[in-house]
Formats: C-alpha cells, structure tokens, sequence
C-alpha cells in the first residue's frame, strides 16, 4: 500500500499518480482507479477527480500475475535484442497476440520462449510487452519490450508519433503521383463489423505514400503513416483505387501469383531507445515471396 498527501490541488488523481508512481503509465493508474484500488480519504473515486489539498490517497497496487499463456519454441529472426527489448521480423501468418481461433503458434507464444523471466507486466499480467501490432498477413519489423518501463516509453513514443514506422507495398495499377498524402477518417464499417472503412464517423487517419517503382500492371510503395488504424495502409490504398496485391479483405485477393494474404511488409524502425535514449534504426528484410515477385515484375520491364 502507497499513500500520499496532497500539497497542492486541481490535477486530475490519474495524472498526479502516474507522476508519483515510477514506471506506472497513466493507463495503468486508470485501471487501478477503476478496479477500485485507489481511494481518496477512505473513498473510491473516479480518474477525472482533481485533487484538492490534505487529501490523503491511497493506492494498493497490483501484482502482476502469471498468465496461462504458454511459450512455444518456434523460430523468429530476431533483428537486435537488449535487456529491454526485442525486435523481430515477424514471418506472414502470424498472429501477433492469442485470441479466440488463435490460441497458440503466436508471435506472443514465441517470445516467452526467448525471454523467459525477462517480461512486463503491464496490464496486471507477465507477458511480452506488445506496443504495436501488424496483421497476421503483414510481415515485418515489430517490437516488444521486455520490461515495464520499456513498454511505458515505447507506448508515450508511439502515442506521440515519435516512432517511425516504414512499409512497403505492391499495389495494383499504376500510381500517377510520384509523392502523395492520404487523408482520410477511418472507423469500424456499418456494412461490415469485420471490416474497416473510410467514413464520416472514424478516427482521423493520415497515410503518406511515395513511388519506388512502376511494373507493368503494378506498382511498388514506400509508405509511411501517422496514424496506426486497424488495416489503415490496406483501408487507404483501396479507397483511392490501387488495392495491395492479395488483400482478400480490401479487394478480391485474386493474383497471378497465388499467394494469399497481402504484399505488405513492415520495412524498418525508428525510435529512441526507451532506455538508453540511443536513437535507433532497424530493418527487416523482405520475405523471398515478396522478392520474387519483384524479381519477376523487373524481368518483365526488361
């Protein structure tokens, strides 16, 4: 149990306990405050209560429990890993996280395996710390911390669109502009629930794209986003017209070369180690499908 007097007032409980509390977010707290946790002068209280002066606070804060998660030894590529994170090139078909239909044989399953004790325990669970995710048929670059307070800065990082993230995509058609800005809101589709959407009523959704190569048919994208919407690069990219090649949500998923799932790949990294403040650079190479694709389009310009 932690207690505190206040000393000055008018912050919102949430916000002045995340700054009292190390390596505890502000998200954290929330759930601390909500689950009952935390009382003020004997009460329980809502997050957006202010505190006022010789309010006395207390907080009994959690212990993070084992989850029936289970480590699985299945390979990754693992492109650099430290005592607070690891980052990997997660292969096309993976799932990220279990969930129903995908209980095991995730990316979360596989990491146990490599860290063992080394885990967060945001949440109220030990577990990897996932700070951003990709579609199970999106291969690429992701990381995970590995401890609490990895996973705190790497989430401020991504919150604050201080994390730079680089994909690369084959599209059909050919892409008339050479640079170009996607702007468009996203949210959960009314015809679908399954599905995302362009729409009046989603989340502001900023997609930047610029042209690597023409093919006959095709196009290749480098693409950078501001925003992290579910399936926001496959949502944008079929709205203005140029689905990716193999998208079966967002398009028809139909392609000459029968691969199934979409030709989007999470390129490289950029962030500040939430450690070591080290600025980091990191990329994951193709898949070899995804390069002989390439290899097969260049040979045909030839």
């Amino acid at each position: 149990m932690r207690c505190f007097e206040i000393t000055e007032d008018g912050k919102r409980i949430d916000a002045y306990l995340s700054e009292k509390l190390e390596d505890t977010s502000r998200v954290a707290v929330q759930r601390l405050v909500t689950n009952g946790k935390v009382l003020v002068n004997g009460k329980k209280v809502k997050s957006s209560y202010k505190v006022q002066k010789k309010d006395k606070i207390e907080v009994e804060e959690e212990v993070p429990v084992e989850v029936s998660l289970k480590a699985q030894n299945i390979p990754l590529e693992v492109i650099h890993e430290d005592e607070d994170i690891i980052v990997i090139n997660k292969p096309k078909g993976m799932v990220v996280h279990p969930a129903n239909g995908n209980p095991d044989g995730t990316l979360v399953n596989a990491v146990m395996a490599i860290c063992k004790d080394s885990l967060s325990g945001i949440g109220g669970e030990i577990r990897p710390g996932i700070v951003h995710r990709l579609d199970k048929d999106t291969s690429g670059i992701i990381i995970v911390a590995k401890n609490d307070k990895a996973h705190i800065n790497l989430s401020e990082q991504i919150k604050e669109h201080k994390v730079k993230k680089t994909y690369i995509a084959l599209v059909r058609g050919i892409v008339k502009e050479n640079e170009a800005t996607i702007n468009m809101p996203i949210g959960r589709s009314e015809k679908d629930r399954k599905k995302m959407a362009v729409t009046k009523k989603g989340k502001e959704a900023i997609t930047h794209f610029k042209v690597l190569e023409r093919y006959d048919k095709y196009t290749l994208l480098q693409v950078n986003i501001e925003t992290g919407r579910t399936h926001q690069i496959r949502v944008h990219l079929s709205q203005i017209g140029y689905p990716i090649v193999g998208d079966e949500v967002y398009s028809n998923g139909k392609n000459e070369w029968n691969i199934k799932g979409q030709c989007l790949h999470a390129k490289s990294l950029e962030f500040t180690h939430p450690v070591t403040g080290k600025q980091m650079y990191l990329e994951a190479k193709l898949p070899a499908y995804f390069q002989n694709i390439l290899k097969d389009l260049e040979q045909r310009k030839r």
